[in-house]
């Protein structure tokens, strides 16, 4: 029995094309692993599979997923529920963020139009990666300031905010363009994540930020400098799409405005 039973069922239940491509994969791998029909799957072997994934040194976020795509083929979909172990605890790091003088910089250091108005838009709209690149002329509601992301993570529409100083910029960079264009596309097409990855590399070296950056961190930057501002944490977790607000308050931990402004108890001395 191939996997073309789970595969239906994740596009029938809309899962994204991310989510659909790594439950296939590790679902693939562990046959590859066990030599078994899924039919004749058993709990010790997904225990065992499991446990070699760990001892070839996968890291405990990725054991998650892996769970989490055999669980849904195994327990949900064959109804076998065999998946019962439990994962290790995936370790809480704090994301690293960009102070604002080093988003000024990094803006700076951008000469080329469309990969400057790339990363302002992630940094100033929160955008994930995917949605960026998947965004379309007709998302953008410039003269409401606004913008839309369709189908975001979740499979969810949610609105985002334009900065006063990028309308005139979208408005002429959209001239011309069809409302079903894609924003951002290259030679081939749209551009894809290693591109928009090698962009902000480039840009990071040039503006001489020493931090591990990558697209990402554009977004945590977003959330953090938000509540620097004061904005309210639920307008914030609405903004980014988060569905819990536990997951916005990772920015909490982040911020460091207020903090520094403490008085020292050795200076009251």
């Amino acid at each position: 029995m191939d996997l073309q039973k789970l595969e239906t069922e994740l596009k029938l239940r809309a899962f994204s094309p991310e989510t659909v491509k790594a439950y296939l994969y590790w679902n693939n791998d562990l046959l590859k692993n066990v030599n078994k029909n899924p039919t004749d799957m058993t709990e010790d072997d997904i225990k065992n599979y499991i446990a070699k994934k760990l001892s070839d040194g996968v890291d405990a976020k990725s054991i998650v997923l892996v769970r989490a795509a055999l669980k849904f083929f195994y327990d949900e979909v064959l109804d076998k529920k065999i998946v019962n172990l439990k994962t290790p605890k995936v370790a809480k790091k704090l994301p690293i963020v960009l102070t604002k003088d080093e988003i000024i910089r990094l803006m700076n250091s951008v000469q080329n139009r469309k990969h400057k108005l790339m990363i302002s838009l992630m940094y100033s709209s929160g955008l994930r990666l995917s949605e960026l690149l998947n965004l379309k002329v007709g998302d953008l509601e410039i003269e409401e300031k606004i913008g839309w992301v369709r189908s975001g993570k979740g499979s969810k529409d949610r609105i985002f905010i334009l900065p006063d100083r990028l309308i005139d910029e979208l408005k002429d960079y959209v001239n011309g363009k069809e409302e079903s264009d894609y924003m951002f596309t290259g030679r081939n097409g749209r551009m894809t994540p290693r591109n928009v990855q090698k962009i902000i590399k480039r840009a990071i070296k040039v503006a001489g930020i020493e931090k591990n950056i990558h697209p990402h961190s554009l977004r945590h930057s977003f959330g953090t400098h938000l509540l620097e501002d004061g904005v309210d944490i639920r307008k914030i977790q609405v903004l980014m799409g988060h569905s819990n607000l536990s997951t916005t308050q990772i920015y909490t931990h982040v911020t460091t405005d207020e903090l520094k402004k403490i008085k020292n108890p050795l200076d009251n001395l």
